[in-house]
């Protein structure tokens, strides 16, 4: 089965690269200091790699695109994987932390992405979900111009959504399609993986915010 990503990678490491260089410093600062090994699941190109290291953990990279792995490969030395975010190739608690970056709107099955993600963190392990806000950024989210953004009633179609006219030509969703997950229903994905919310926060200087980090643990 072909991966979305797969015959995309140059390009989205390029769309992608700007972006993450402006958001690595806050993706390091909400995971804090720490040690032993950070899985970065769905790392992608590896952007973020460096930034996830730089707190002092060894960082694992997962993708389920082997094309986009190929550049992972060329810019960063750590250990990269191709799996399935639903069925991780890891022993249960073998990770003192996981980074989930802009993954929630690339998988089927975001619950059973968070499922796996605690079941490889040891206890008392750091999961960082860094991504989508799903109130406002998702396939059912017309920006405008002014920075306000037009909210479509189909917020609350979980899943895969269709192509809609109001999606950038050439951009993320009109090339590789996109998931969503409300937002009562991402919450409930951390609460039914059994792991502890420690902070909520909407990062980005934008009035109408388009990022959602959510911060949680694994019982000690």
């Amino acid at each position: 089965m072909t991966a979305r990503y797969d015959g995309l990678a140059e390009w989205y490491d390029d769309f992608n690269a700007e972006a993450a260089a402006a958001n690595a410093a806050e993706v390091a600062a909400l995971l804090g200091p720490g040690d032993g090994p950070c899985l970065d699941l769905g790392c992608g190109t590896g952007l973020y790699l460096d930034a996830i290291r730089s707190t002092g953990r060894t960082v694992v990279g997962l993708d389920r695109s082997a094309d986009q792995l190929r550049l992972a490969r060329r810019r960063d030395p750590a250990p990269l994987l191709q799996a399935d975010a639903a069925g991780l190739p890891f022993a249960a608690g073998v990770f003192t932390a996981v980074a989930a970056i802009w993954v929630s709107s690339d998988v089927d099955d975001f619950a059973g992405l968070l499922a796996e993600a605690a079941r490889v963190l040891r206890p008392g392990g750091l999961l960082l979900f860094y991504g989508m806000h799903p109130c406002f950024n998702g396939p059912h989210i017309e920006p405008r111009e002014d920075g306000a953004v037009l909210i479509h009633p189909t917020y609350r179609h979980r899943g895969r959504h269709p192509r809609k006219p109001w999606w950038r030509a050439g951009g993320v969703r009109d090339r590789v399609g996109m998931s969503h997950t409300p937002l009562p229903d991402l919450i409930n994905a951390f609460l039914d993986a059994g792991l502890v919310l420690t902070r909520v926060s909407e990062p980005g200087e934008r009035a109408v915010p388009g990022m959602l980090a959510i911060t949680a643990r694994t019982p000690a």
